[in-house]
């Protein structure tokens, strides 16, 4: 195991959300380098803006704050806490077969971090460092489906296009289906995935009787007209995160008499269907894999440096921030 002598000596710098709509870069002490763990210097993170401007807003709810947290999160919600878990960088120290290579790791935003070496997952070659922040939705995204099990010829529909549903109808292109329809109100979102050659319509324009709709808009409206889009019999998966919020889901007028399914996903745990024959690495592992689309370049958007991201979360947490693409990245000295 490679390990630099003044291991002890390191000091990283990491963002803290510390009030609401709040956040600073603290300094703070590493560890010595212990057996199986490896020293990982941070070329890129990416903000999930969805879940973490709810966490920089402090609206995470205390009865879920446990079930929240995210790996190798510090600290409480709603605040001080150090959050974020999407981080690729090169591991300096450790295992000998880690030394030099690019890894993905769910760690929140923090230049230079030690990890047991378990909890990295090696990049393929053909994954360039920047596209393998999408590891964490793609994983979500893998988790969907196979929540939802979508079946050669099915008609399926995605409502909301962020980071998550984007990738969820990214991957839904490469099935037989008999129809595959992205429903996003926002011509941005949009065009991004059109641009992967996915029909797109708007709210009230979509397509209805479909077999699964897989809903993340974020939004109770986009729930309710996603009841509306299936058929009969029909499911429709729920990917969004309310953080405090209060949703209300209209369950009277058909929803019985057409005998409509509605069900929760959540990465936290492996999709039941799978759960006995997958571990969490294992998703990841495809997730990294399945980013050797070129496709999912569309994904990333804005970049800007990681010494700027208490002003750049404050940017983002306003909704007429307008910045461009799914996928907010963070640059860290080094960088390619």
């Amino acid at each position: 195991m490679a390990q630099p002598s003044d291991s002890a000596d390191l000091t990283a710098t990491s963002y803290w959300t510390v009030g609401p709509g709040r956040g600073e870069l603290r300094r703070e002490s590493l560890p010595p380098l212990g057996d199986g763990e490896a020293l990982v210097r941070t070329l890129y993170s990416c903000l999930s803006t969805g879940t973490e401007n709810l966490v920089h807003a402090c609206r995470v709810p205390e009865r879920v704050a446990d079930i929240m947290q995210a790996p190798h999160q510090e600290g409480r919600f709603p605040a001080p806490v150090k959050y974020g878990y999407l981080s690729v960088g090169t591991v300096e120290a450790g295992p000998a077969e880690l030394v030099g290579r690019t890894v993905f790791c769910l760690y929140p935003h923090q230049d230079l971090y030690v990890v047991p070496a378990a909890h990295v997952a090696l990049v393929p070659d053909a994954v360039p460092p920047r596209r393998a922040l999408l590891a964490g939705a793609v994983e979500t995204a893998v988790n969907a489906l196979w929540e939802a099990g979508p079946r050669i010829g099915d008609r399926i529909a995605v409502v909301g296009l962020g980071l998550i549903g984007a990738s969820v109808a990214a991957l839904l292109r490469r099935f037989p289906l008999g129809r595959l329809e992205a429903v996003d109100s926002d011509p941005g979102r949009a065009a991004v995935v059109a641009a992967l050659g996915i029909d797109v319509a708007l709210p009230e324009d979509a397509s209805e009787d479909c077999d699964i709709v897989v809903h993340a808009s974020g939004n109770a409206a986009g729930l309710a007209r996603s009841l509306e889009m299936v058929g009969d019999d029909g499911d429709v998966v729920e990917l969004s995160w309310y953080g405090d919020g209060s949703v209300e889901v209209p369950l009277g007028a058909d929803f019985h008499a057409r005998r409509l399914s509605l069900r929760a996903s959540q990465v936290g745990a492996v999709a039941l269907p799978r759960r006995h024959r997958r571990t969490t690495q294992e998703r990841l592992a495809l997730a990294l894999k399945l980013l050797g689309d070129e496709a999912f370049d569309a994904f990333l958007g804005e970049e800007t440096d990681f010494a700027d991201l208490p002003a750049t979360m404050d940017r983002l947490l306003d909704p007429g921030h307008g910045s461009a693409g799914l996928c907010h990245v963070i640059r860290y000295p080094g960088a390619p």
